[in-house]
């Protein structure tokens, strides 16, 4: 078993030296490409260097408040995974799609959407053939 903390990104590098070696830190988001002029964004190469083996992307609000498709998120995803980090997959409907007894459709095109990004980078990259991804829902 594996044991992740996830704090904001300022706090990564303090986590990591206060917390016993067993306890790994992971971040709470990341750029979806290499490079560019992306103001504000932390890179997965950024991550790498820092030590930080963990990721959580797909986040619900970054989903709702901020347009994250699924296609995006499994753009991410394949990416922080080419860069040889672990990643914590958010999936899951809104409320009104639960009401609407739409869940399995919503959370199947969500997963739909990472996997096929896995699969394809996985195919392509031998640096994804340890790669971990956790589903959170």
């Amino acid at each position: 078993m594996e044991v992740v903390v996830s704090p904001p990104f300022v706090f990564l590098t303090s986590a990591k030296s206060e917390l016993r070696p067993e306890i790994q830190v992971a971040a709470q988001n990341c750029w979806v490409k290499k490079g560019g002029a992306f103001t504000g964004e932390v890179s997965a190469e950024m991550l790498a260097n820092l030590g930080v083996p963990w990721l959580i992307l797909g986040h619900s609000e970054r989903r709702a408040l901020l347009n994250e498709t699924n296609e995006f998120v499994g753009d991410k995803v394949a990416y922080a995974l080419s860069q040889g980090l672990k990643v914590i997959a958010c999936v899951g409907e809104t409320l009104d799609q639960r009401e609407a007894g739409t869940t399995m459709e919503v959370v199947a095109a969500q997963t739909k959407a990472i996997a096929g990004n896995y699969f394809k980078t996985k195919l392509a990259s031998t640096v994804c053939q340890k790669s971990k991804i956790l589903f959170y829902l």
